[in-house]
Formats: C-alpha cells, sequence, structure tokens
C-alpha cells in the first residue's frame, strides 16, 4: 500500500485547507482511513478517521472544523479543515487500517503511513 497527501501550505488564521491522500496498491473500499498530525515537539494526534463503512471519529481538538470524507472510485480519503488556528500547524498524516481493533485514535490501529504534509496556520 502507498500513501501520498496532497501538499499542505501557509495560510492565515481562520482559512480553510483541504488535504487529500491518495491510495494504492489494495482495495481502497476495505481500508478505514485516519489522519493523525505532529506538531514540533509534541507527540502524533488524532485527528480523524473514516471507516469502510464512512462511519467517522474526530478528535477533540478539531471536532466541528474538520470534516473526513472518502471517494472509493477514486481511491480518496479527503480531511477538509475550516476555521483553522494556529495550534492546528503541524505536518498531518494519512494512515490506512486493513483490520479495525476498535483503537481508531491509536497510531498502532493503521498499518500504512504516507510522508506527511506541512500545514501552517498564521496568526
Amino acid at each position: 500500500v502507498q500513501l501520498v497527501e496532497s501538499v499542505g501550505g501557509l495560510v492565515q488564521s481562520g482559512d480553510s485547507l483541504r488535504l487529500s491522500c491518495i491510495f494504492s496498491g489494495r482495495t481502497f473500499r476495505g481500508y478505514g482511513m485516519g489522519w493523525f498530525r505532529q506538531a514540533p515537539g509534541k507527540e502524533r494526534e488524532f485527528v480523524a478517521r473514516i471507516g469502510p463503512d464512512s462511519r467517522t471519529y474526530y478528535g477533540p481538538s478539531v471536532k466541528g472544523r474538520f470534516a473526513i470524507s472518502r471517494d472509493n472510485a477514486k481511491n480518496t480519503v479527503t480531511l477538509q479543515m475550516n476555521g483553522l488556528k494556529p495550534e492546528d500547524t503541524a505536518r498531518y498524516y494519512c494512515a490506512a487500517d486493513s483490520r479495525y481493533d476498535g483503537n481508531y485514535y491509536l497510531e498502532v490501529e493503521y498499518d500504512y503511513w504516507g510522508q506527511g504534509t506541512q500545514v501552517t496556520v498564521s496568526s
């Protein structure tokens, strides 16, 4: 499995940004997909997950502002980020989960990871 995130960017506080992740190598529709992020000096943090059944989960710091979706025809998962804040600045990683064990917020749940893409939000 290969995961390739779209390029992030530098935005201002309050702006919106959309990240995409293209999945290849296996049958996409059978995988749960997640987004995590890591800021300098901090641990990797769960952002959002969408299951094969399109059930979604969000981390508390992004709930209500971010939305995850998937397009099985395009093998793509998207993270729509609205109302961005400086504290959202981080490297964002796409991840794929071949067998869901219920721990959607843990890194160990996911088998494959992208290289990450930088999102910087200025105040």
